[in-house]
């Protein structure tokens, strides 16, 4: 099968010229060859044909000359006949003993057949009664039987070779006007397929070069419509996600610059202070560090699984138009598929960078709590599984999580979130639980995510910003976490956090 799949490496262009020139190709070798064939059977029967009738009209003719042994007149007949007749090779006569009594051969410069056509010289006596047996003039009757007739004598033969050179000159001018006819319409075919296959792959082309210049971060690239159809709407899809990703990169960069002039101003404002506040510029200072990495780590844990998602669609695009350039019919709506999917992952995007710097925590968790925020979290998550990671969730809680303070449950929903974006991203696992208990004696919360994933190197891994922000979470407040994972055998994290966190050292 392996010799069969040789076409895989070809491109689309290249798959829709070969699917329409074989066709064309397989009717033309065979209108050439069934043309030939038939110019050859045409000129042999036509020979065949004329050399018996020839052969049999001189053989009828020639009996007088034969027998009477005037052959000079049978000769100069046979001559002009052949020197007329391009189609005739050579007449010989033979006498009954088989030798050769006459043999003309034409002047021109022909090629004879390997046969000949033969035609016997026969002498035919006939009986005829004149008078009855009284001697009165005969007069048939219906009953009277035939005049007895003798058995014909053979006095000789006559033997004709033909030459189809003159026949075959004629049909190859024929075949050479049908060939020309035949080779014009191939090369029309082939000017049609050229252009239909240009048509359909220099669109393709442009899509994918818009596609890399996208994920290479240029969103300002202008990408025309130059089609219609679906590689139509795969352009027009493909700029509409190239504005709505530079609209939120804009929209993003400007939030933070402003986030960050506000810092830098109330910096600034402390540094003028006398010296009596410098132990409280030091703790400004300490705040807008901290605020700053508050603002990376809000917008890694709000944003990156809509960026991550986009990439993902984006590199699927371009897997599924490598795909149509193999010939993959159904790859086409799946793109369709993909661009829309873009769109409303990008408007997403757009919709929570406007929300990002207006508020510091998610409204969800005001109106659900910890438990209702993280039972929405993972249902969104179940939704989105079915079209994208595959990955089912569930969640089991324990405890009354009203009493967690506002900086507690909106770090615990933030650890879930990293956590299950972890899961999503690299785990390539198809099941993962997410655990809640408050332990109200104890006065912990315990945080658990366990999927059944690919796992990973804890070695390697620890430097991720998703892990790292995790532990700067955790260690914020207080807590502990845990990691245990090995490959092929899922991951599962453990944390725990109390519920009054360790007071500042002023």
């Amino acid at each position: 099968m392996k010799t069969l799949r040789f076409w895989q490496s070809w491109s689309i262009g290249t798959r829709m010229i070969f699917i329409t020139m074989l066709p064309v190709v397989f009717l033309f070798s065979s209108f050439v060859w069934y043309s030939w064939y038939s110019h050859r059977a045409q000129v042999a029967e036509e020979l065949a044909e004329r050399g018996r009738i020839l052969a049999r009209a001189l053989a009828e003719t020639s009996e007088y000359n034969v027998i009477s042994g005037n052959l000079s007149d049978l000769r100069l007949t046979i001559n002009g006949l052949v020197q007329s007749d391009k189609s005739v090779y050579r007449i010989e006569v033979l006498d009954a003993a088989g030798r050769q009594a006459i043999s003309v051969t034409t002047q021109f410069p022909l090629q004879a057949e390997p046969r000949y056509y033969a035609a016997p010289i026969n002498k035919q006596v006939i009986w005829v009664n004149l008078f009855s047996d009284n001697g009165a003039p005969h007069v048939s009757s219906p009953s009277d039987s035939k005049p007895p007739t003798q058995a014909a004598e053979v006095v000789g033969s006559v033997r004709v070779t033909m030459s189809p050179t003159s026949m075959m000159a004629t049909q190859a001018r024929r075949f050479q006007i049908e060939l020309g006819i035949a080779a014009l319409a191939l090369i029309v075919s082939a000017a049609v397929a050229l252009l239909l296959a240009r048509g359909l792959t220099d669109p393709l082309r442009a899509a994918i070069g818009a596609l890399r210049q996208i994920r290479g971060g240029d969103f300002q690239s202008h990408h025309p419509v130059t089609t219609g159809g679906e590689i139509g709407e795969l352009q027009a899809s493909i700029a509409e996600m190239s504005v709505a990703l530079d609209q939120s990169k804009q929209h993003l960069e400007n939030k933070v610059a402003e986030r960050t002039r506000d810092l830098e101003a109330s910096r600034n404002q402390a540094l003028k202070a006398d010296a009596d506040k410098r132990k409280l510029i030091a703790k400004v200072n300490s705040i807008v560090e901290d605020e700053r990495k508050s603002i990376a780590i809000e917008i890694h844990d709000e944003l990156n699984a809509s960026l991550i998602a986009a990439r993902l669609e984006s590199q699927a695009i371009l897997h599924l138009a490598a795909l149509a350039e193999q010939g993959d019919a159904h790859a086409l709506g799946q793109i369709k598929d993909k661009s829309a999917a873009i769109t409303r992952l990008t408007l997403d995007l757009y919709a929570s960078g406007r929300r990002l710097v207006r508020r510091l925590r998610p409204e969800v968790l005001d109106m659900l709590g910890l438990h209702g925020a993280v039972e929405e979290m993972l249902r969104h998550y179940d939704r989105r599984s079915d079209h994208d990671c595959g990955c089912r969730f569930t969640f089991h809680s324990e405890g009354d999580f009203s009493v967690l303070g506002n900086e507690l449950a909106i770090s615990a929903y933030r650890i879930v979130q990293e956590a299950l974006s972890n899961v999503i991203k690299h785990a390539s696992a198809n099941h993962a639980q997410v655990a809640l208990i408050l332990a109200a004696a104890e006065r912990t919360l315990t945080i658990e995510v366990a999927d059944n994933g690919s796992g990973f190197d804890i070695g390697t891994a620890s430097a991720g910003i998703g892990i790292i922000g995790m532990r700067e979470r955790v260690h914020a407040l207080g807590g502990a976490i845990d990691f245990e994972s090995s490959l092929d055998e899922g991951t599962v994290v453990s944390i725990t956090l109390p519920l009054d966190p360790p007071t500042a050292v002023s």
